[in-house]
């Protein structure tokens, strides 16, 4: 009997414990920091395919979006604070805010923002952009290169990627770093955009392949003016990266395919 009570009261104590584990998980997760991934090019040259990044959630207030699933149990935004330009920020998509994307903030409520010839304007005053060096980085799988022309041998028969970059400053002072690869694409040139109230106009780092703001909301594609109830947290520092060659069968891949000079890199 004993013995049984022992059993028993070892269930309870582990059960407890998984019960405080989750809890303690829950409670990190909606409301200090969240893992993110990368899954596309539209933040080049700041974010790759296969950055693995935290998110802190209490820089703009809690929501329902805070919550796993978006449990709609926190009415409205508690805490609320507006996002500054130039913060990279994630948040639920519309029209049906159901999926996490990442961009860049480059204009609040009220702003007027226009792009000619590639090139931002906000209220009127043309954002300070200048040509750096360009963006290099080695042909992998999850990394290709979308122009021929683009491409060059590096060292040990890896195939290099070089990508015209620019650098960005805003009004505001915040400085960055993106890539304008095809000449007079889409989004190069467009209206004058007028931020509504609570929304902001958010763009990808990789001019030419990012549907941001420039474009109308559409599922899975563009998101038009993002509304700021729908801000989940800002980015927070990378903590791995990996570049797509790995193999489950093969541990040592797991190493080789690490990106080590990116993990710790913050915003």
């Amino acid at each position: 009997m004993a013995r049984k009570k022992a059993e028993q009261s070892e269930t309870r104590d582990f059960v407890a414990f998984l019960v405080k584990l989750a809890l303690f998980i829950l409670i990190l997760r909606s409301f200090i920091i969240s893992p993110f991934n990368i899954p596309s090019e539209s933040m080049q040259p700041r974010l790759v395919v296969g950055d693995y990044l935290l998110v802190a959630k209490w820089p703009y207030g809690f929501s329902k979006y805070s919550l796993p699933f978006s449990v709609p149990l926190i009415p409205g935004r508690i805490l609320p604070h507006k996002p500054e330009p130039g913060d990279v920020v994630v948040f639920k998509a519309p029209p049906s805010a159901r999926d996490d994307y990442i961009k860049r903030v480059i204009a609040l409520s009220g702003d007027i923002v226009q792009v000619t010839n590639g090139v931002v304007s906000i209220n009127g005053t043309v954002v300070e952009r200048k040509r750096v060096e360009d963006f290099e980085h080695p042909v992998t799988p999850n990394s290709p290169c979308y122009r021929d022309e683009f491409e060059s041998p590096g060292a040990n028969g890896i195939t290099i990627c070089r990508y015209p970059q620019f650098q960005e400053t805003l009004p505001n002072g915040v400085t960055y770093r993106v890539l304008d690869i095809y000449e007079d694409s889409e989004g190069d040139n467009t209206q004058a955009f007028v931020v509504p109230d609570g929304h902001m106009f958010l763009m990808g780092d990789n001019r030419d392949r990012s549907a941001d703001s420039r474009f109308p909301a559409e599922e899975g594609q563009a998101i038009g003016m993002v509304p700021e109830e729908n801000l989940v947290g800002r980015a927070l520092v990378v903590v791995f990266s990996t570049d797509g060659s790995a193999e489950w069968i093969k541990p040592w891949t797991w190493f080789t395919a690490a990106r080590w000079e990116r993990i710790g890199e913050g915003f």
